[in-house]
């Protein structure tokens, strides 16, 4: 799986192929699914929902990471659906916050979560657009849904300044990853890149 992102789109991030050699995904797929958990693509995991392509999940993680350099203490994820990013994630934050607004799926990760033993990621059930205050604030922060245009308010007030956010962003189910840089001034620096496939942002259930 590692080889072919990293054959196929050319994309060059040690740490983060170091850490997915770390995450058993079959461990994050439907049982009836787990013959395809190391094939690069989106799989169903119940609840309308699904775990992201491996290669979705390494560009977000390269992005969130931003070099070597900056600060990887805390980092934020909306939209736990199985797990399986906050689980790449633990091997690169120190702590990992994950918030799931379906309550069958957090109770399925938490419950997931540890029994493969991760002691660093915490999951809690709610809407994400209000982020997680009492964690903030952010070295990143990752939004695994796709999103019309708009990015909540409190998500990019709980960010550091230096900190970086992940969306896709745009109309329709096909989305530009972007990322914003928050700049000491407040304002924030947008890169764009790439067009990926995403379920809807939950903003209710």
């Amino acid at each position: 799986m590692v080889d072919e992102i990293r054959g196929y789109y050319g994309l060059d991030s040690p740490l983060v192929f170091k850490a997915m050699l770390k995450v058993p995904r079959e461990e994050f797929v439907l049982p009836s699914y787990r013959h395809l958990a190391y094939s690069d693509s989106a799989l169903p995991i119940g609840h309308g929902q699904t775990i992201s392509q491996p290669y979705t999940v390494a560009f977000m993680t390269h992005l969130a990471l931003g070099g070597r350099s900056k600060s990887r203490n805390k980092v934020l994820e909306v939209g736990t659906g199985s797990g399986y990013q906050a689980a790449i994630l633990s091997k690169l934050f120190k702590e990992v916050y994950s918030i799931e607004i379906i309550g069958a799926l957090a109770k399925e990760a938490k419950k997931r979560i540890k029994k493969l033993g991760y002691k660093n990621i915490f999951i809690k059930k709610g809407n994400g657009e209000f982020g997680w205050e009492e964690a903030a604030p952010f070295d990143a922060i990752l939004i695994t849904a796709g999103l019309e245009n708009k990015i909540p308010q409190p998500l990019k007030d709980q960010l550091k300044v230096g900190g970086r956010l992940v969306v896709p962003l745009g109309e329709g189910e096909d989305k530009k990853m972007v990322r914003l840089t928050k700049l000491r001034s407040g304002e924030f620096r947008k890169e764009k890149f790439g067009i990926f496939h995403f379920v809807p942002f939950v903003r209710e259930n």
